[in-house]
């Protein structure tokens, strides 16, 4: 990954632990790893669920609460980028309960590792970018502080 903004190096490393999940689901999904089978996928939906409440709930919040908005501000042309972020993460909640049901979850957890890597890497190839783009307008020091208070705080939990 290119070199950050310090703003976004917080979240650039949890999308790090995120992308090795989605490819393990992805691979899970495909019966390319061991154990295989229920077993498996289970290990899977176990491992996405401890990511989901570490780091992707509160990774989420600073994005929506901190990020987006001051991004949507800025850069009236961010709107449909970060529309289709949102319903991304919408789709990895809506997904939560279907995981710790823990039933049809080969499809799942495929569908689950493939939606996280793309999001992850239109975040990282065009939402950071444009952050980037626009930081010296959005005082991007405040913004990072913001972002680091959320993320510091499940530290804390």
């Amino acid at each position: 990954m290119p070199k950050r903004h310090p703003t976004l190096i917080p979240l650039s490393q949890d999308h790090h632990h995120a992308l090795a999940l989605a490819l393990r689901c992805r691979k899970q999904g495909l019966g390319q790893i061991k154990p295989m089978g229920a077993k498996g996928l289970r290990e899977r939906a176990t491992e996405f669920l401890g990511l989901y409440a570490r780091e992707l709930i509160s990774h989420f919040r600073a994005e929506e609460e901190i990020l987006f908005p001051r991004l949507r501000a800025q850069v009236p042309d961010s709107d449909q980028l970060i529309d289709e972020l949102l319903r991304d993460h919408e789709s990895i909640r809506r997904a939560i309960p279907k995981l710790e049901a823990g039933t049809s979850l080969g499809k799942l957890i495929f569908d689950l590792g493939d939606l996280l890597e793309r999001h992850i890497r239109r975040e990282e190839r065009e939402l950071f970018p444009l952050f980037e783009q626009h930081a010296e307008l959005m005082n991007a020091e405040e913004i990072g502080e913001k972002i680091n208070r959320i993320l510091s705080a499940r530290l804390k939990e």
